[in-house]
């Protein structure tokens, strides 16, 4: 039997490409960190640890005949689920009208798992031990003024892409914020004619991204080229059965992902 069980489900092949469409299309919609990070990956469920490295301080060092690695750490692929249950009742009443099946409760799943993967990016997990872009320590720092009105965004952000030139950083940058901040700039610039999103989006190259996961007040600004962070991914958010109760259906939809930080001064937050 493989990982995802879906063997042990009376379901036919055409109800399991509906479900993996579902939750796919909902993923895409809604993950916001895979749209700046590199995926490392898939590697597959049972790759459990990866190596984390420290960028600028790897080096193998060699005493008493041994050689080992300063700089890097092996760190488990968390996994990631929520659970949705399709109604016993459902299925057979679609079967037998020839409707297709409603799939709410999958998508509402999928949208799920993408927000708790895109909190484990951006915040990280304190109570698993694991960082995220606001949270890991030896980012830099700018502090934030009001994005509401005049030049405030444009320039704090110029001072962000500044830190990151001055460390050299070059490449992608690439800005996440949360909507009310993205909100904040949705208003033309006096004397420019501009929205002040489009003058921001243009001085990115369009690498802008309103994220939920941040929350309120939040903004981050990355270098995000594969050297210096990436995204792995051992198992690709997917669907699997876990049992029948009640003759309804549970079923699960996973993945296993792991933000990987390797030069942390290629992280600007805005404070």
């Amino acid at each position: 039997m493989s990982y995802l069980s879906r063997e042990a489900a009376p379901f036919s092949e055409g109800l399991w490409t509906q479900i993996d469409t579902a939750v796919v299309k909902t993923a895409r919609n809604s993950l916001v960190g895979r749209r700046f990070l590199h995926v490392f990956g898939p590697l597959g469920v049972g790759v459990q640890t990866v190596p984390v490295d420290d960028a600028d301080a790897i080096e193998e060092v060699e005493k008493d005949g041994f050689v080992t690695t300063n700089g890097r750490s092996f760190t488990e692929i968390p996994l990631i689920f929520e659970d949705f249950t399709l109604l016993a009742r459902d299925l057979e009443s679609t079967k037998k009208a020839g409707f297709p099946t409603d799939l709410s409760r999958a998508r509402k799943a999928a949208e799920a798992c993408a927000l708790k993967e895109d909190k484990l990016i951006f915040w990280g997990s304190k109570e698993a031990g694991y960082e995220g872009l606001l949270t890991t320590p030896g980012t830099q720092k700018v502090e934030k003024q009001d994005w509401s009105s005049g030049e405030n965004a444009f320039t704090d952000i110029a001072a962000g892409i500044t830190a990151l030139t001055e460390k050299g950083f070059y490449g992608t940058y690439s800005l996440a914020l949360s909507l009310d901040l993205y909100m904040q700039l949705q208003r033309i610039q006096p004397g420019t004619g501009l929205l002040e999103v489009d003058r921001i989006s243009k001085m990115l190259d369009g690498h802008i991204y309103p994220a939920r996961a941040l929350g309120q007040g939040k903004a981050v600004l990355v270098a995000s080229d594969e050297m210096n962070m990436d995204l792995v991914v051992g198992q690709d958010m997917a669907a699997a059965y876990l049992e029948q109760v009640n003759l309804n259906h549970n079923i699960r939809v996973l993945e296993t992902v792991l933000p990987r930080f390797k030069r942390k001064e290629a992280i600007v937050v805005f404070k």
